[in-house]
């Protein structure tokens, strides 16, 4: 008895050494430095609950393993080599790649899309500069970008080469739910970490290449939404803004000493912004003392951007616009179109009634069927095994949100979400997430991203 908790004690500290080992990895990865990393484990991560889910599937997947190598062993001295291969074969392997093969299966049958999309060359940017045509029409060409590192230049060559112009750089502020009373890792004013340095890199090899940059911090929440912040009083409404204030005049610096085109002071904080709205508007004040360029707020497509008091005090309305636009999986084009009518009315009156031009900070669709039915749901690791992917509906949706936005006369653009650096092309055709790289939607925003924008009226 005492010899299997013994065991049971050692599978379970190691599957955490693994996990731990794991983070560090990645968190070294993203440009934290080792001193930095070890105890925003312990003080954040090691309590958040999607890890402790994890981190006890690891323990049941090792605990798994060490049984296997002791029955095989058992097998193997008592009835010898070829019992224990026939077995192994026959109660391991066998299973295992009858697995492997239905999970191959069913990942073939619903990313076996038959698609008639010839990729047209022409509508990429294959001179290496930066078309610049946002001087002449004012419109943001923006992606979102992640998986910057030592070596920017060949990612920044494929963004020039889909017609993108701006870039939005996204630092992450973790803290651990919606009622903690802070923001994890406070940074003084103008005192930059290694992984400060990895973004500044970033927008300094951006604008040696002519790209625009949009810096645009994002709240993360270990568990919970940041736009349903819940604090029990205001005293402690009061020091969470403190810490979030901390942090953002710490990025507004980072901007003004990149000479960043463009700062967002927050992104779908709607609870605070209800309960805060002079806190807001002073920051935003204290952010114009030390920052020179344009400035938005990242508003939620619902129930946040209307109620807004501040959009007087920025530069742009800000807009996550993932509108609902179909009903029904698989729409062809001219449904899509015809789901963005009342959104597009609803914009441009309160454009007009702002006296500010509309930005979308961010808009995105996946590869796959349903993306118009809901296009802010986020993917999970499984859902190629029971969702059907869609290039079409993807290219389709871009081609709708071009066609009906492009030339209104309030509209500044968009930043389409998301485009990572890192991704593999050999992996996009069973990619059913937002990226637009290496699909045929790629194609499409390229085409328009390289057009000159003809105003059209509200």
């Amino acid at each position: 008895m005492k010899k299997g908790i013994g065991i049971l004690l050692w599978v379970y500290l190691i599957s955490w050494g693994l996990g731990f080992l794991v983070v560090l990895l990645l968190l070294q990865g993203q440009g934290q430095k080792f001193s930095e990393s070890v105890p925003f484990f312990f003080s954040e991560i090691v309590f958040n609950r999607a890890y402790l889910a994890a981190q006890h599937l690891l323990f049941v997947v090792v605990g798994l393993l060490y049984l296997l190598f002791r029955y095989f062993r058992t097998i193997y001295r008592k009835k010898g080599r070829n019992v224990m291969f026939k077995r192994l074969g026959l109660y391991l392997l066998l299973p295992v790649t009858l697995l492997i093969l239905g999970f191959k299966m069913l990942v073939y049958m619903n990313t076996n899309e038959i698609l008639a999309f010839e990729w047209d060359e022409t509508v990429m940017n294959t001179s290496g500069i930066v078309a610049k045509h946002f001087e002449r029409d004012g419109h943001h060409r923006g992606m979102s970008v992640f998986g910057w590192n030592d070596n920017n230049e060949k990612a920044i060559a494929d963004l020039i080469r889909a017609n993108v112009e701006w870039v939005a750089v996204i630092p992450f502020m973790y803290q651990e739910n919606e009622s903690s009373g802070a923001l994890h890792s406070q940074r003084k004013k103008g005192e930059f970490t290694k992984r400060d340095s990895t973004f500044i890199k970033a927008i300094n090899d951006l604008h040696k290449k002519g790209l625009y940059v949009h810096l645009k911090p994002h709240l993360w929440l270990g568990d919970g939404w940041r736009s349903n912040l819940s604090l029990r009083n205001d005293q402690e409404w009061d020091t969470w803004f403190h810490s979030y204030r901390n942090r953002m005049l710490h990025y507004a610096k980072m901007a003004e000493l990149t000479g960043t085109e463009l700062f967002c002071v927050g992104t779908e904080l709607r609870t605070s912004i209800k309960y805060q709205p002079e806190g807001w508007e002073k920051l935003i004040e204290e952010i114009r003392e030390i920052y020179s360029g344009k400035l938005t707020y990242a508003a939620n497509w619902y129930d946040e951007y209307e109620h807004i008091t501040f959009w007087d005090k920025l530069d742009y309305i800000g807009i996550q616009a993932y509108f609902p636009l179909t009903k029904n999986k698989n729409p062809n084009l001219a449904t899509i179109k015809k789901g963005w009518r009342t959104h597009i009315e609803s914009l441009s009156h309160f454009s007009e009634a702002c006296q500010k031009p509309i930005l979308f900070t961010e808009v995105g669709y996946r590869s796959e069927a349903s993306a118009t039915v809901k296009p802010w749901e986020w993917s999970s690791a499984f859902e190629v095994l029971f969702k059907k992917k869609s290039d079409r509906t993807q290219l389709l949706a871009y081609e709708a949100l071009f066609e009906e936005l492009w030339g209104r006369d309030w509209f500044a653009g968009v930043y389409i979400w998301q485009w990572d650096t890192r991704s593999a092309m050999d992996r996009a055709a069973e990619n059913l997430d937002f990226s637009p790289r290496f699909k045929p939607a790629e194609n499409v925003m390229a085409k328009w991203f390289g057009q000159r924008v003809q105003m059209s009226t509200p």
